[in-house]
């Protein structure tokens, strides 16, 4: 199961990555090619890149590859590995599941009852919101498989390597 996640969330990274590219890219071409820009194609990529870094950041955490201060969980063994592994797991669950999931599930419903478009698509403003809580579940997915590897005392993983189990 984690296998299709990570598939598809790779390919709506490139899809997302490759969209904004090229409204970028006619955005240049627009304004100083043909000296008229394109308000639609600025929105659109200031959106998609909303989405790209929720998204590219909830598959970069399942693939274990985000940026971290790992000196101390590497120079512990054991026991204290385990435990702070799961303070660890903890402390991201808890924001995911609190500030990602309700908080941003708290926007999403608030833009959409007040009718808050975008101002050049129209598009309602929750579901740009949107991107918050998906990714926010994304990662609380991934930290339910994470904790049922260190439950069968097994470090989780990065995407590439072999399972680590603890010393």
């Amino acid at each position: 199961m984690k296998g299709a996640v990570d598939l598809i969330l790779r390919w709506a990274v490139i899809a997302i990555f490759a969209i904004l590219v090229a409204c970028v890219t006619w955005q240049v071409l627009s304004r100083y090619v043909f000296q008229t820009p394109s308000i639609l194609t600025d929105e659109i990529a200031r959106f998609l890149f909303m989405w790209l870094a929720l998204i590219g950041g909830a598959y970069t955490f399942g693939a274990r590859r985000h940026l971290a201060i790992d000196l101390l969980p590497i120079a512990l063994k054991g026991r204290a590995r385990l435990a702070l592994e799961w303070v660890i797991l903890s402390i991201v669950a808890g924001f995911a599941a609190i500030v990602m999931v309700w908080g941003g599930w708290s926007l999403v419903s608030r833009t959409l009852s007040s009718g808050q478009v975008t101002p050049a698509l129209r598009l309602p403003m929750g579901w740009i919101y949107a991107a918050i809580p998906f990714a926010g579940i994304v990662i609380l997915y991934y930290c339910a498989l994470f904790a049922r590897d260190l439950g069968q005392g097994r470090l989780p993983e990065a995407e590439g390597d072999v399972s680590m189990p603890l010393e």
